[in-house]
């Protein structure tokens, strides 16, 4: 059975939520991140290096997925059932992946060096995807598609929210603090502009 049967056996008269655009802007994603990774690889990084709770996290992930698949493969676990398993941690990693960043701005009071630019093509971006949704809902008068995609719709929720955070603490909280450093936090330069990087310590 794949997918669309798996969904169509679970919500036989809605329409399935994840169309073209989805998928596009997932694999951008990956291309997005996997070029951001080498950049860490090749630039100059200070002593920063990948913390031991984020290893263990993408270990536990990748053995969840990995025997999940496997599963799936000997037709143990539908398609369908896999796909959401993927989302699921998709919607973990979002929401975790922000929370340093929010951490770092508190702690240093400032938000200089940091690009506020992403945040508002983010924050667009789950806006257009809640507008994306709740017309299919509309039009297709199947609110149940709203659930269909959970991951979906709960990843705009959370990209909106921390959004939200990251524009107060940019032009409300710290509009003003030209803080530089502070302690657990190293400036390095590179070609003439300062981007706050944490250090472990």
């Amino acid at each position: 059975m794949n997918f669309r049967d798996g969904y169509t056996k679970l919500h036989p008269h809605g329409v399935i939520p994840v169309l073209l655009n989805d998928v596009v802007f997932g694999l951008h994603g990956f291309i997005a991140s996997f070029i951001t990774i080498f950049q860490c690889l090749l630039f100059k990084h200070s002593k920063q290096h990948v913390s031991y709770t984020t290893s263990i996290l993408l270990v536990l992930f990748i053995l969840f997925l990995s025997i999940t698949t496997i599963l799936t493969s000997v037709d143990r676990i539908d398609l369908l059932l896999l796909i959401y398993f993927y989302s699921y941690v998709k919607l973990i990693i979002s929401c975790i992946k922000y929370i340093p960043q929010v951490i770092m701005n508190y702690r240093r009071k400032s938000t200089e060096g940091w690009s506020i630019g992403n945040i508002l093509l983010d924050f667009l971006g789950g806006i257009f995807s809640l507008i994306q949704i709740f017309l299919l809902a509309i039009n297709y008068n199947d609110w149940l598609s709203i659930i269909g995609s959970i991951a979906k719709f709960s990843l705009a929720i959370v990209s909106i929210g921390f959004d939200i955070i990251f524009i107060v603490q940019h032009y409300i909280l710290y509009k003003n603090s030209q803080q530089q450093q502070t302690d657990g936090y190293e400036i390095l330069d590179n070609n003439e502009e300062t981007t706050p990087v944490a250090v472990n310590t």
